[in-house]
């Protein structure tokens, strides 16, 4: 009897491909022309155009994951864009300080609105947004743009350097004082708009000034995305209080290149508050590159429902009697996400440094994530340089405590995380600037 070989059958598992990271539809022909920084903004297309989007194999992009941004929607603003859409909201427009502003720009899709105290004006400050500051001081924009934000360090830096429609342009002359702060709102409404700016300030030798920016925008149905650049120099001497607000709605991709540099014996206060985006992406560095120069980062940030934030911060001591003290506290509810990453550098020969970081996470929710990753470089060998970070549970006693006293649920939440963000609040010298964090932090909980 003859049997039949049945066939074999071959079983193959294959892995399904991944989906990539979509890029952005913009071309050359959308590169604003016919001002100072024509040559900057065609040196970060091409370097643009040769980068590839982040993915989660990087370092830098290893927790933050692009792969359903919508890259290929977004379209840049015309020109009056902004009549057609949301106004900005009256309370956002009131100054943060107890103090009167001495001036202010108000960033809009396609279009810009300035305001300066003429006595200011007298003492040769700049306080303009960009595209006036391309016109009326050339030779001071296109020595400030790049220095310290390369287009070459990453696809978003390139992105905001080639196609910032709008900005701010800061100039503080050597030795002037401006006692009542400057205050600059980029307001951001609208879906599928790609908002690009770009913060130029330059705080000369002996000079003193605080500096207070927000961004913003309120809730919209479908995905928009900002890409920004801040570039700081606080030259030899100086002072600046920079405060940066980001309270953008719910369905913004928010990415930023942010850094300061600090010269001999000047001194930075560096205060973040984020509460807003659906997923920021930032990186924010200090350099303090003359002897004796001071920097302290204070960060604040409270997420909910599905939001991801993640900072990247980096202290860079390149000289020698350097100071830095930074403190980040975030608190997280929902599914949402938090990631710190954090790196003190001492250059070799830069002795006498002393370096303190610290993140410190709250979660308030059992589905709510934060990853903290503190880290030290240290090239030299006379150095203070500390470190630490932690994630902790909302704790059941103080809650217990409160709640005995007859006070509600929600309402204890809230004492707790208020006292969690104190030390934060403690660093900030400005009422306005605290109260708005408290809102924060009262509509947060008062969520469900």
């Amino acid at each position: 009897m003859i049997m039949e070989e049945k066939p074999k059958i071959v079983i193959t598992r294959t892995r399904r491909p991944e989906p990539s990271v979509r890029d952005f539809g913009f071309n050359a022909t959308m590169l604003p022309a016919g001002g100072a920084l024509d040559a900057y903004r065609a040196h970060a297309w091409e370097t643009y155009s040769h980068l590839a989007m982040p993915n989660v194999k990087e370092e830098a992009w290893r927790r933050t994951d692009l792969r359903l941004l919508p890259a290929d929607t977004f379209r840049l603003p015309v020109v009056g864009a902004f009549k057609d859409l949301a106004p900005v909201p009256e309370e956002l427009l009131r100054p943060l300080t107890a103090e009167s502003q001495a001036g202010q720009v108000v960033l809009l899709p396609g279009g810009a609105r300035c305001m300066l105290d003429p006595v200011l004006e007298r003492k040769h400050v700049v306080f303009t947004d960009l595209r006036t500051a391309e016109m009326e001081h050339p030779d001071l924009v296109a020595r400030m743009a790049g220095e310290l934000v390369r287009p070459e360090e990453g696809k978003f830096a390139a992105l905001a350097g080639a196609f910032s429609q709008n900005g701010v342009v800061l100039y503080v002359p050597k030795g002037v004082t401006i006692e009542n702060p400057l205050n600059s709102l980029l307001w951001g409404p609208g879906v599928g708009l790609a908002h690009v700016s770009h913060i130029l300030v330059w705080v000369d030798e002996g000079a003193s000034v605080t500096y207070v920016h927000e961004a913003a925008s309120p809730d919209e149905g479908a995905a928009s995305m900002h890409a920004g650049i801040v570039e700081i120099k606080v030259a030899d001497g100086a002072t600046l209080k920079f405060v940066e607000l980001q309270s953008w709605g719910r369905h913004v991709w928010n990415f930023s290149h942010e850094r300061v540099s600090v010269g001999r014996g000047a001194n930075l206060d560096w205060i973040f508050g984020a509460v807003g985006s659906h997923l920021t992406k930032n990186f924010s560095e200090l350099d303090l590159v003359g002897e004796g120069s001071t920097g302290r980062m204070s960060g604040f940030f409270f997420a909910d429902g599905d939001q991801h934030l993640d900072h990247d911060t980096q202290q860079n001591h390149l000289a020698q009697h350097t100071t830095s003290d930074l403190l980040f506290k975030g608190a997280l509810k929902g599914a949402s996400r938090s990631v710190w990453q954090g790196m003190i550098y001492v250059a070799p020969g830069a002795q006498k440094t002393d370096g303190y970081q610290a993140n410190r996470n709250l979660i308030l929710s059992p589905d709510a994530r934060a990853d903290s990753i503190p880290g030290l470089e240290i090239l030299a060998d006379d150095v203070r340089c500390t470190h630490g970070a932690t994630v902790g549970k909302l704790e059941q006693e103080p809650l217990f405590y409160l709640k005995s006293r007859g006070i509600p649920d929600r309402e204890a939440e809230r004492l707790i995380v208020e006292g969690f963000f104190d030390p934060i609040m403690q660093r900030i010298p400005f009422e306005g600037v605290r109260a708005r964090f408290q809102q924060a932090i009262h509509e947060k909980t008062a969520a469900q």
